[in-house]
């Protein structure tokens, strides 16, 4: 299948907002993905594109742990979507290779997600508890995951993650 994967436009962004609203089946996820491009929240935005039609979206924003005194930024992924008549195709799995590959390279020291437990570990993902990192909602044991993408960068960094404000009533 012919997807590319790759930055949005500006010409992408009506149909950014029908991936997510189609793939949550509600308006909330791609409220936050608006907000945060309104307000200069967002560290990556890919799409793929299948025939040059935007049928999966991933977004990537700042979050931040204070460990020890030190403020440590690194990046959320979420949210991640496809129109449902292209899941399961390995699109969203594309999206998640690609943006966390961008962001490793780009020397991001960690990537925290609130999603499901049997979908994210398999990109490197693990719980945040087993780093002594927690999420500013109160969320289900297991939901709220880490990518170590700097493990220099973060020996010692435990804390709770906080997102941007655009995410404030979200979970």
């Amino acid at each position: 299948m012919p997807v590319i994967i790759r930055p949005e436009r500006p010409e992408d962004i009506a149909a950014i907002r029908l991936v997510n609203d189609s793939a949550f089946g509600r308006p909330q996820e791609g409220d936050i993905v608006e907000a945060l491009r309104e307000k200069g929240g967002v560290i990556l935005s890919l799409v793929a594109a299948l025939h040059g039609r935007v049928v999966g979206h991933i977004l990537y924003s700042p979050v931040s742990i204070q460990s020890g005194g030190r403020d440590i930024s690194g990046a959320g992924l979420g949210p991640m979507a496809v129109l449902p008549e292209f899941q399961g195709q390995g699109i969203g799995s594309r999206l998640v290779e690609e943006g966390n590959n961008r962001l490793r390279e780009a020397g991001t020291p960690f990537i925290v997600v609130l999603g499901h437990p049997k979908y994210y570990p398999r990109f490197g993902f693990v719980s945040a508890g087993r780093y002594g990192i927690r999420s500013e909602w109160d969320v289900p044991e297991g939901v709220f995951m880490v990518l170590i993408c700097q493990p220099q960068k973060m020996r010692g960094v435990s804390g709770v993650a906080r997102y941007r404000e655009e995410f404030s009533g979200a979970v």
